[in-house]
């Protein structure tokens, strides 16, 4: 399948063998290569780890590739937004290349293969997810090694997944150095996420107060509140402002995400949400001072 540089004004490579050509004609002029993988419908979240990236390297390559191995059967797979032609005029003028691969190309007939962690992929998203780090862990080492990257850019709203990723590519001792971006907020402090477009005009007015909540209670740990003490308490704000349900709201150690037996942090430490408004799934997280 030849590169497609017909459709849009950015070059989108739909084969494994058409990025491997485009990269090893990168590398023969001794430049440097940044990875940014995406599900698409990106947003400006998406584009600031592009513009980090183009910081860091020469070339970037935003792969969009809509994974099915991280869904569960109940999950949104069908209804996840798919707005390739959007997303490539964002990304004109800013990325060099599009990775676009479809399902076929990641897995063909017989693929049998999944990489799989322990420890931090257990709690939080592992408890009510059990599959989906698995999915996300083979599909990016795949990216990594079809791309080769120096550098690939995930951004810090998903933490754990950030932790999975730096995780899994230290113990596999895959050459490519894991490089977090910064969440990125609307106006009023909710984290841009794909599936911010299912929230309805009145559950996006609800949607905004949940980084106030987390904020609230991260400084109230700091201050020294007990941890479950605040916890106790943001959960039952969040339900209060409308919230539908919370599957987990905690305070972990940042890149181990084990709890803090003690009640107060001693390390390192982050506050992360998951929680169901209407029918979207919202998480967040963020740094307690």
């Amino acid at each position: 399948m030849p590169l497609d540089t017909t459709s849009y004004a950015i070059p989108v490579a739909r084969s494994v063998a058409d990025l491997r050509a485009v990269v090893a004609t990168w590398r023969k002029e001794g430049l440097s290569v940044a990875l940014v993988p995406t599900m698409g419908a990106l947003h400006a979240g998406h584009l600031s780890l592009v513009d980090l990236g183009l910081t860091r390297a020469d070339r970037v390559i935003v792969s969009i590739f809509v994974n099915p191995s991280q869904f569960a059967p109940h999950e949104d797979l069908d209804a996840y937004p798919r707005t390739e032609q959007a997303d490539a005029e964002k990304l004109t003028g800013k990325a060099h290349l599009i990775f676009a691969p479809n399902a076929a190309e990641m897995y063909p007939a017989g693929f049998s293969t999944t990489v799989s962690l322990t420890g931090v992929t257990e709690p939080l998203e592992g408890e009510f997810r059990p599959t989906h780090f698995a999915g996300v862990a083979t599909v990016v080492t795949k990216l990594m090694l079809q791309a080769m990257p120096d550098i690939a850019l995930f951004g810090e709203k998903d933490w754990q997944q950030l932790q999975v990723i730096t995780r899994m590519t230290a113990d596999l001792n895959i050459p490519v150095e894991i490089v977090g971006g910064p969440i990125m907020r609307e106006d009023d402090g909710l984290a841009m996420s794909s599936r911010n477009v299912y929230l309805t005009s009145a559950e996006r007015q609800v949607a905004g107060k949940l980084n106030i909540i987390l904020r609230d209670a991260a400084a109230r740990v700091s201050s020294g509140t007990p941890i479950e003490e605040a916890m106790s308490d943001a959960r039952k704000r969040i339900l209060s402002e409308g919230f539908s349900s919370i599957d987990y709201l905690e305070i972990r150690h940042a890149a181990t995400l084990a709890p803090f037996e003690a009640g107060h942090p001693d390390g390192p430490a982050r506050i992360l949400v998951a929680t169901k408004l209407g029918r979207t799934r919202l998480i967040d997280n963020m740094p307690l001072a």
